[in-house]
């Protein structure tokens, strides 16, 4: 099946892309998607399929121009979203220790104290991107990775910079920014590296300069493209994920008491959070051989892009899918991926997402939003900013 009328790049579907993705959903679980020249899985059990399908792979292709592009390209040439078994495997085993739940878990109460200092130095009105979820994830990785917290408007920058390549038809400008922050990141990486290499610290990047699997090591390469990655993907999807979900909890009253009241869970109400508005909604996977996707020939080489917004609202896996519940459970969405490239990262986006809503609530009896408008984004979807009006618990 195909379907050539639907625009990813549309501002009324980057505003609300859900009535479009139903749409499609209900013309068939897997299209090709002219415009773009690939597949499209519009449904959860499809997706599911291509995430946890070992058919299925990461296959990196340098951007073109190669030279002009090169830093860019080198960073995600050699991290661990971009590369299949064995590079893959070798390079989640040298990382998986560090964000194991034990070793999450301990990392608990310096988030904790974060939270509430944070939180403390909130005004009351505040724009609770800029102010508190933005620098937030930032400082918990700068902590785990031994940077100064005092950079974190320059990781910040270099870290949206870089994302907003993984948008569709990205201008000259955006492509020409992303190379400036890769090779400015890069630089300032390796020069951490050089001196833990002499000066190890109690931090991930002495961790990772020592890490041996079989006796096999990160590469200076992959050292720093690894540390990127983790500062991306860690600062990107906390933020949007606490916006988008914040948003949706204040637009329903009556499910934002439940939490308050103590009657559902934050860690239940958060993975609604996540479903409801995902963060990340689409997820690129390449055929390495002919296969099939719920009666459907993808051939070798074809890409199929997950729609991972649309397989969370999707009523095939999930009751009233289009409605907010902070108790749904069980709560199977996609949120973190599946499969071979399931989040590394999803124990500490959680622990500090939950860390961060329970000490907003805490704190801040009434949260009015004022003014929140969206990115100009699909892929990665958030807001610019979040301005509240806050009124503390008496």
């Amino acid at each position: 099946m195909s379907v050539s009328h639907l625009d990813l790049t549309d501002p009324g579907f980057v505003a609300d892309p859900y009535p479009a993705l139903a749409d499609l959903r209900a013309g068939g679980s897997v299209q090709w998607h002219e415009p773009s020249g690939r597949w499209l899985a519009t449904t959860h059990g499809s997706v599911t399929q291509v995430l946890r399908n070992r058919a299925f792979g990461r296959l990196w292709t340098d951007l073109e121009p190669a030279d002009e592009m090169e830093p860019f390209n080198t960073l995600h040439r050699n991290q661990l979203m971009e590369n299949e078994p064995p590079e893959h495997t070798r390079m989640r085993r040298l990382l998986a220790g560090a964000f194991g739940r034990g070793h999450v878990e301990r990392l608990r109460p310096g988030i904790e104290s974060l939270a509430a200092e944070m939180v403390e130095r909130l005004q009351p009105r505040s724009d609770l991107l800029a102010d508190f979820a933005e620098p937030f994830p930032v400082f918990v990785i700068a902590d785990l990775l031994g940077f100064p917290r005092t950079d974190h408007v320059l990781l910040r920058d270099w870290s949206q910079a870089i994302v907003h390549m993984y948008e569709s038809d990205v201008d000259a400008a955006t492509r020409a920014a992303a190379v400036q922050a890769s090779t400015d990141f890069a630089a300032y990486v390796r020069e951490i590296v050089e001196h833990r290499r002499t000066s190890p610290g109690d931090d991930l990047v002495t961790d990772l300069i020592a890490a041996r699997d079989e006796g096999e090591k990160l590469s200076d390469d992959e050292l720093v493209a690894t540390v990127v990655l983790l500062l991306n993907a860690g600062h990107e999807a906390s933020v949007n994920t606490f916006g988008n979900g914040l948003v949706a909890l204040l637009a329903h009253p009556e499910q934002e008491a439940r939490v308050r009241s103590g009657e559902v869970e934050v860690a239940t109400a958060l993975e609604e959070l996540i479903r409801f508005d995902a963060p990340l909604q689409l997820f690129e996977r390449t055929a390495t051989t002919d296969v099939e996707v719920d009666g459907q020939a993808v051939r070798a080489g074809e890409v199929v892009a997950c729609l991972m917004g649309s397989a969370n609202r999707d009523p095939a896996a999930f009751e009233d899918a289009d409605a907010f519940v902070v108790s749904r459970d069980p709560n199977p969405h996609v949120g973190f991926g599946m499969g071979l490239h399931f989040c590394l990262g999803a124990p500490l986006a959680r622990l500090e997402l939950q860390i961060s809503l329970r000490a907003l609530l805490a704190r801040f009896g009434t949260i009015e939003l004022r003014e929140s408008p969206r990115r100009p984004t699909w892929v990665l979807r958030g807001y610019e900013s979040l301005v509240c009006d806050l009124t503390e618990t008496s």
